[in-house]
């Protein structure tokens, strides 16, 4: 199993990190991509990348998450995102050896920080994404519609992953037209996720090979984990809902959402 969606570096901050990766290696799970929310996280990200590859793989992702475009304002300035911009280019031409991907970016409609101002810094991941050749891993959150719009007017022709992915089916149709894979975490372990699970139904019939696995640890706590957090290691609750909720057996989720990550990232 690869967990797709894995904040190592916040994780560090809440539990021993050797423990929780070798767990994580005897749950078999076999490799864990790591994303970044801000610079200082890149750095750290790619510190843990070498300091545990003993135990198992760790790619990770240059990004600016839109909750921490600045960290220290609550509204970032012009000149503060375009510094960070100019930190993200730079690093991603001069990538560390983990480094596979760009992101987490995206749009959020939950935050004080301007939808504009958002969209223009998602559009410069994925400006940036198509120079360097990397996918991007998105964000989303009562946003879909502004995320297809941004694809569609800087017409970006790269690919990705929409991180937690929760929607219609005609949705998910739209980004797996545009050439992304969906993550699937824990959401679909909790019955009340109706909308997401009928979805998900319908993906494993038809577009099983646009599938990843997530836990986005240590966010998203599993069904019957709520108040502890969320591990690598857990990623076996996504399975086993997989595979009780739809009939399909956990090797065959295993092996084909496997192969879905490196066929994106390589």
């Amino acid at each position: 199993m690869i967990d797709s969606h894995c904040h190592l570096d916040l994780l560090a901050s809440r539990k021993n990190l050797e423990v929780v990766l070798d767990s994580a290696a005897s749950n078999g799970l076999s490799r864990i991509m790591a994303p970044s929310v801000h610079p200082e996280s890149w750095r750290e990200l790619q510190n843990i990348a070498d300091q545990y590859r003993n135990i198992l793989p760790i790619d990770s992702a240059l990004g600016l998450h839109p909750y921490f475009l600045d960290a220290n304002d609550a509204l970032p300035s012009d000149k503060v995102i375009s510094h960070q911009l100019s930190l993200l280019e730079e690093a991603a031409l001069a990538r560390h050896a983990s480094v596979k991907a760009i992101g987490e970016t995206g749009v959020d409609g939950h935050i004080d920080t301007p939808v504009k101002l958002q969209q223009q810094v998602f559009n410069a991941h994925l400006a940036l994404a198509e120079r360097v050749s990397l996918p991007v891993i998105v964000h989303h959150r009562k946003s879909h519609h502004l995320l297809l719009e941004c694809f569609k007017q800087s017409n970006y022709q790269g690919s990705g992953v929409i991180h937690a992915f929760s929607g219609s089916v005609e949705v998910a149709k739209g980004y797996i037209e545009r050439g992304f894979y969906l993550g699937i975490g824990g959401t679909i372990t909790y019955e009340r996720a109706k909308k997401t699970r009928e979805t998900l139904g319908y993906l494993l019939e038809h577009h099983i090979d646009k599938l990843l696995l997530e836990t986005d640890a240590p966010d998203m706590p599993m069904c019957g984990r709520q108040g502890e957090p969320n591990e690598p290691g857990y990623l076996t609750d996504v399975v086993d809902a997989i595979s009780e909720l739809y009939s399909v057996e956990k090797s065959e989720v295993i092996a084909a959402t496997t192969r879905n990550y490196f066929r994106l990232f390589g």
